[in-house]
């Protein structure tokens, strides 16, 4: 209990970041992606793979800037061509491989798309600044009540070889709970209610897919968790392992029905 009320405190300046426009929203973002980088990458270090981190945290800083002055979405794609050939010259020079650069990539579309996501919901959405609290309604929603009902009711196992200890009790509770939360939300602030059972219902699903990624790629690596930064918890990624898949899902539907 003690270290989840220290994770809390810890968890709880950089939430209101992200909730605020501005300066404090893309400085609490950039903060999230930068630590989180660098999890995935050094997760992947244990395996005797070298991701090309320093591209990776240059991009990071990149999209920091470019929501800092508003670049088109032009500027992303320029961003991420950059970074391609400046990979390949780490490949042309012997300092990196194939797969090396793969991991690159796949921690930027990962971490740092996902995440922008969120600055997006913020910024492009009418209300984002309200909006945004579902994506974390939904993650946290799942993922808590998910461990509460699968410990106490679980009996059939999800997928046991990608992560033994969630069941299909759980995965079933938390599809509630993210549904349940995200209606009570939407009577609060006067906001669809059938857009809210829409958004919660698959955005739960996609939340529980976000944690089974996170899971099978730690299994992969063979590490418990991701890091040690958030006490009780793991690192970052551990932490907003669901919220990476749900607030691009989030924006999408939002974007569709809302803007």
């Amino acid at each position: 209990m003690k270290k989840r009320f220290i994770s809390a405190m810890i968890m709880l300046p950089l939430l209101i970041l992200l909730i605020v426009r501005g300066v404090p929203l893309y400085v609490g973002g950039a903060i999230l992606m930068l630590i989180a980088l660098h999890e995935f990458y050094s997760a992947f270090e244990n395996i005797d793979y070298h991701p090309i981190k320093i591209l990776g945290y240059a991009y990071a800083i990149f999209v920091f800037f470019a929501n800092l002055y508003g670049f088109t979405t032009e500027a992303y794609s320029f961003g991420l061509f950059l970074v391609f050939i400046i990979s390949i010259l780490f490949v042309l020079a012997q300092k990196s491989d194939v797969i090396d650069i793969c991991l690159t990539f796949c921690g930027i579309f990962y971490i740092c798309m996902c995440f922008n996501y969120i600055i997006m919901t913020v910024n492009n959405i009418n209300n984002g600044k309200i909006f945004v609290w579902l994506i974390f309604i939904i993650s946290f929603a799942t993922d808590i009540f998910a461990y509460l009902v699968g410990k106490r009711f679980g009996k059939n196992k999800l997928i046991p070889s990608v992560s033994p200890n969630k069941t299909v009790e759980g995965s079933l509770g938390g599809i509630a709970a993210s549904v349940i939360f995200s209606v009570i939300f939407g009577i609060a602030f006067k906001l669809p209610i059938m857009v809210m059972i829409l958004v919660s219902l698959v955005g739960s699903i996609v939340a529980q897919m976000g944690d089974l990624i996170a899971s099978s790629i730690k299994r992969y690596v063979g590490i418990k968790d991701f890091g040690k930064i958030i006490p009780g918890h793991g690192g970052v990624l551990d932490r907003f392992d669901s919220v990476l898949l749900v607030s691009p899902y989030v924006y999408l539907v939002l974007v569709y029905f809302i803007k």
